[in-house]
């Protein structure tokens, strides 16, 4: 049941047709899991906590440094040096008072991911690097969670949504070892990707519109281009196809 103060709160929203309260509710009552603090992260946290998603838990295991600040907007001059986490929280506490905020200061491994994401209804994927991304992709199938990918480098942002059992994962489409050096980007481009992917996750939480499943959509800023590529399920897919049920 919304308070009197949600219907205030999210009346722009609950005028959608396609949302109204029954939506809105469902948004109160989701929990999610976001992977990662920095540019990607800053921006889906943002509008989720703004949209009303009733709790979500944000996990990350750097500080606060003076180059992040070009793209991470939820952290300001003031955290230099404060767990990213921890910053993130305070701040979309402040912006939402009324939804659950869990900051916590780990990093993702094989040891702690399951449990990380247990009890979680979807998981966001705002990482920087595809060894970490790979392994949340493999939970999600496994625990059968939805994934929203979401990649920038340079101008350009990738995003993706995975619906395990019925879907390309991330897996199908990316191989071999990315590398984990120091990469550029704009700060736009994460707040952009962000945005579509806090889009994906609130239409997927309400039940309404259709996915960037089998899809991903990539975003040129530079030249202010769209592509939207069709992709397939590998059925030999070591985390979804028929390898994975043979290991």
């Amino acid at each position: 049941m919304l308070t009197q103060d949600e219907l205030i709160r999210y009346d722009r929203q609950i005028m959608l047709s396609e949302i109204g309260e029954e939506g809105q509710e469902k948004l109160k009552k989701a929990q999610v899991f976001i992977a990662g603090a920095g540019g990607i992260g800053s921006s889906v946290a943002l509008y989720l906590a703004a949209a009303g998603v009733g709790i979500i838990r944000i996990i990350d295991c750097d500080i606060v440094e003076l180059s992040n600040l070009n793209r991470q907007t939820l952290h300001w001059h003031s955290d230099i040096g404060k767990a990213k986490t921890a910053s993130a929280k305070k701040k979309l506490s402040k912006l939402n008072p009324d939804i659950k905020i869990e900051g916590i200061n780990k990093e993702i491994t094989e040891t702690n991911v399951s449990g990380l994401v247990s009890d979680s209804d979807l998981i966001i994927d705002a990482l920087d690097n595809l060894p970490t991304r790979f392994l949340l992709n493999k939970t999600a199938v496994e625990k059968n969670i939805p994934f929203f990918h979401g990649a920038i480098y340079g101008f350009e942002g990738r995003v993706m949504t995975v619906i395990p059992g019925k879907t390309a994962c991330l897996r199908c489409i990316y191989h071999g070892v990315m590398p984990g050096e120091k990469f550029p980007v704009i700060g736009v481009a994460p707040a952009f990707v962000g945005v579509i992917q806090a889009t994906e996750v609130i239409k997927y939480i309400t039940g309404i519109g259709e996915m960037l499943t089998n899809k991903l959509l990539v975003y040129d800023g530079l030249n202010m281009k769209f592509t939207l590529f069709k992709l397939r399920k590998n059925p030999e897919c070591e985390h979804c196809g028929q390898k994975r049920r043979e290991d």
